[in-house]
């Protein structure tokens, strides 16, 4: 049945995205089944502060036709897009709507979009889908939905939340663990809420595909929370969200820092003016693809660029140098800051040129 092969489908898929504050974009194939023949909405506008969400009530007349069990009284889920205005969602989703009359061919599916101030703007419905959503949005894929040129909801948000993180260390060593901060704040008036803020702290595939879950934790009166991490959750994607259903009202995301580690031998010691001298060497994390630059010591300070070269899987990467002159010249490995590594130097090394 369409619906199986969709959850198969987002099951297998990879998390390519990260949405912090709203539905990622439709991808996989329209339901086929799906007929939609009215989308209506109770209110045309809407007001909503803070981090308060408000109920709108959404109607869809339609049906679908199907044998298979698992098809059966499948609850439907509504897209709104963003025509217009300046809030950070760019797509609102209504909860689970449950069928309050009629047949599964030709009935009457109602429930609620909740409204968060994050909206802020003019929002259209675009479209229907079979849910549930939480199923839908399995691999952060759901299936485009049936589309529908629907009514409008003009959303006037105000004290809209503003959420930061921040790491401490800002540069956290390899091998140390580390700190986060995060803060929940009024964008409008720049200071706290006043209250300790219900949140959720998630990791990678939780920050990514938006994985339900309780807002299970509290930020002091301040708005701040403070969570000790492992120096293993360095590699991680970590974030802060403030959960409704089915979306977030909002989230961040932090990532650490690393230090710009790099180390260079040359493959010889002295060569012949003009000769290819390889010259191997590391960088910690590693920065996969990022780049190196060797460097030569021109004058008294001036170092230039002599070679590039990228950063392999193993952390290795390869660059040439070539002595200009008799004597001994001066060398280093020059790391720029890339992603989340700082730039960093190697050692200054030496090939006598013969």
């Amino acid at each position: 049945m369409w619906i199986r092969r969709v959850l198969v489908t987002l099951l297998a898929a990879s998390v390519v995205g990260l949405s912090l504050v709203g539905a990622p974009a439709v991808q996989a194939a329209t339901d086929p089944k799906l007929k939609v023949t009215d989308v209506a909405i109770s209110r045309t506008a809407v007001a909503v502060s803070g981090l308060n969400t408000v109920p709108v009530q959404i109607r869809v007349t339609g049906g679908y036709d199907s044998t298979e069990p698992g098809d059966q009284d499948l609850p439907l889920v509504v897209y709104l897009q963003r025509t217009g205005g300046t809030g950070p969602l760019v797509r609102l989703v209504s909860t689970d709507l449950v069928r309050v009359s009629g047949t599964l061919q030709n009935g009457v599916w109602a429930g609620p979009v909740n409204v968060p101030s994050t909206a802020n703007g003019t929002f259209k419905v675009i479209g229907v889908t079979r849910g549930p959503f939480f199923l839908l949005m399995l691999g952060n894929m759901p299936p485009d939905p049936t589309p529908f040129d629907g009514p409008t909801l003009a959303i006037t948000g105000s004290h809209l939340p503003k959420l930061t993180a921040k790491v401490n260390p800002p540069v956290v060593p390899f091998g140390s663990g580390f700190s986060i901060t995060w803060a929940v704040t009024d964008a409008q008036t720049g200071k706290p809420y006043g209250t300790r803020i219900a949140v959720r702290l998630d990791s990678d595939e939780g920050c990514l595909a938006g994985s339900p879950g309780p807002n299970d934790l509290r930020t002091s009166t301040a708005g701040l929370l403070t969570k000790a991490y492992p120096a293993s959750a360095a590699v991680s994607l970590h974030c802060l969200r403030i959960r409704s259903n089915p979306l977030d009202i909002a989230s961040v995301g932090a990532v650490v820092a690393r230090p710009g580690i790099v180390s260079a031998v040359p493959s010889r010691t002295s060569a012949p003016v003009g000769t290819v001298v390889l010259v191997n060497g590391n960088v910690l994390g590693p920065p996969v693809g990022c780049l190196v630059h060797l460097q030569r010591l021109m004058g008294a300070t001036q170092w230039r660029t002599v070679s590039s070269g990228s950063v392999r899987a193993s952390g290795r990467f390869t660059v040439t140098a070539q002595p200009a002159y008799k004597g001994l010249i001066p060398y280093r490995v020059y790391f720029p800051t890339c992603h989340r590594y700082q730039a960093g130097l190697s050692r200054t090394f030496y090939i006598r040129g013969l």
